[in-house]
């Protein structure tokens, strides 16, 4: 009997202390959260037909800038590394196809959403009478 209790013991004891390290906190880097960097952008078209962004922002954080279509399909994404402070970008969008886009500018948690449309104009003739005597 006293061969049982001591084995009772000894189990109850061991499980105790493997369930006590279980429960624990691991040993190592603690997990921070991601730093979210403050940002101002400008976005304009030049006559060459391209799509212009300028963005200014904290070192610390990462920003996106996608350019999607009205399907939802990326055109165009780039991210704006932690170091860098500002970036200038150049889209050539005079080769996509006529409809709706976003420009979307993120930091992770803001996101500034920019609407472009693209519209082909036809070319419009005069029809002139000339009339001779």
């Amino acid at each position: 009997m006293k061969t049982l209790i001591k084995s009772l013991l000894v189990a109850v004891s061991l499980t105790v202390v493997s369930s006590s390290f279980a429960a624990a906190k691991p040993i190592g880097r603690p997990k921070t959260e991601p730093v979210v960097a403050a940002y101002q952008s400008s976005l304009y078209t030049d006559a060459q037909g391209k799509l212009r962004i300028a963005i200014d922002k904290e070192t610390g954080g990462t920003v996106e800038v996608r350019l999607v279509n009205s399907e939802g399909k990326e055109v165009f994404v780039q991210e704006v590394g932690k170091r860098r402070k500002t970036a200038r970008m150049h889209l050539d969008i005079s080769a996509l196809p006529d409809g709706a886009y976003q420009v979307e500018i993120t930091n992770g948690v803001d996101t500034k959403v920019n609407h472009v449309s693209l519209a082909t104009q036809q070319p419009s003739f005069t029809n002139r009478l000339i009339a001779v005597k």
